[in-house]
């Protein structure tokens, strides 16, 4: 067996990195800028680990799911010699000692969603140390020594926001925007995308919300909202947005442009309420091509330090029952069921068959 060091790692900040210069450059699109990580391989099979913070909204139980049936593919399934998922809560210091009790374990690899972007400096040389490659997906670091997989975090909220001003010829007085979950990057990133098109239109009130990315809070905070400030011009919301969506209806207010994810039920909501905008989304099959990118480092190949996948995406004109929204299945199910340039998108049964319990 070959000897495994992390100390090996080749990091090479090239900003006019060719796509063809790292492994399955159409999977592993290089962010702009970007350099490339690559590590001694280590023969298999490997234990992998998958640490999920925050596991209470349907994208990160969704994200468990895609992680899972990846796990169980048969081709993924002969490479991994154990497959643990655990959920900690939103406490970056409980996930740090989760990680480190899976390096000390003797795990080859380890995909988390972070839950403070800044924390982990740590926890990455002990992973250095102990030859483990860490992999975050989603809410990623604020570090340039692993590979991170994500999609463009300020993109995603750029196209909600100006698909919304697109609607509205560039002119608005007064916009709700609901927030995800405060203290991480993914948070930051996506607010500050909106804030990029949205602090343009003169005179805009902004209303900001906390809707934590869940369904039943972002009803919540946005019931309120209406209570206090009346009617919006358009909406945006990070995720959670079919409580957005419920919110608006309970209280009368008139059909406005919104830019939301692209959970099943709300595009069903869009499709039968004739509301326009964008579904856009951070599909929680990113947390399969996390562990693909995991894989893929222990074997030896080179990859893009930070690896932006496309963003799955439908305007209200584009919305089609059974192609690119599902009304027999449930409103919680995410239609971003994977990137067909890294495998085969999940099927629903792939998806729904898996327990999102720890495991």
């Amino acid at each position: 067996m070959k000897q495994f060091l992390l100390s090996s790692a080749v990091v090479l900040c090239s900003a006019g990195m060719s796509l063809a210069d790292t492994y399955r450059p159409e999977c592993f699109a290089p962010a702009p800028g970007t350099g490339t990580i690559s590590y001694e391989a280590k023969d298999g099979p490997y234990k992998i680990a998958f640490v999920n913070g925050f596991a209470g909204n349907d994208w990160r139980i969704a994200a468990i799911q895609a992680a899972k049936a990846w796990a169980a593919r048969p081709e993924n399934a002969e490479k991994i010699a154990e497959f643990n998922v655990v959920s900690v809560g939103n406490d970056s210091a409980a996930q740090i000692a989760a990680i480190d009790n899976f390096i000390a374990a003797g795990y080859d690899a380890i995909t988390f969603i972070a839950v403070n972007p800044s924390a982990f400096e740590p926890v990455i040389r002990r992973a250095e140390r102990a030859g483990t490659v860490l992999v975050p997906f989603d809410n990623v670091l604020d570090s340039d020594k692993i590979v991170q997989i994500n999609e463009s975090q300020l993109e995603l909220g750029r196209i909600k926001a100006q698909a919304v001003m697109d609607l509205l010829d560039g002119k608005a007085e007064k916009i709700l925007m609901v927030n995800g979950l405060p203290g991480n990057a993914t948070d930051r990133d996506r607010r500050a995308g909106m804030m990029s098109v949205l602090e343009k239109v003169e005179g805009l009130e902004i209303v900001e919300v906390v809707g934590n990315w869940d369904t039943g809070t972002s009803q919540k905070v946005v019931s309120d909202a209406l209570a206090t400030h009346g009617e919006f011009d358009a909406v945006v919301s990070q995720h959670g947005s079919l409580g957005t969506i419920n919110a608006l209806q309970a209280a009368g207010h008139p059909i406005v442009p919104m830019g939301v994810d692209g959970e099943n039920g709300v595009r069903m909501a869009m499709a039968d309420l004739g509301i326009p905008g964008v579904s856009a989304a951070q599909a929680p099959a990113m947390s399969a091509i996390a562990l693909e990118a995991a894989v893929a480092l222990l074997e030896g190949n080179e990859l893009p330090q930070t690896v932006f996948l496309p963003i799955p995406r439908a305007t209200s004109d584009e919305l089609v029952a059974g192609e690119t929204y599902f009304p027999d299945l449930p409103k919680s199910f995410n239609t971003g069921t994977g990137f067909p340039d890294c495998f085969a998108p999940f099927t629903p049964q792939e998806l729904l068959g898996q327990s999102p319990d720890n495991g």
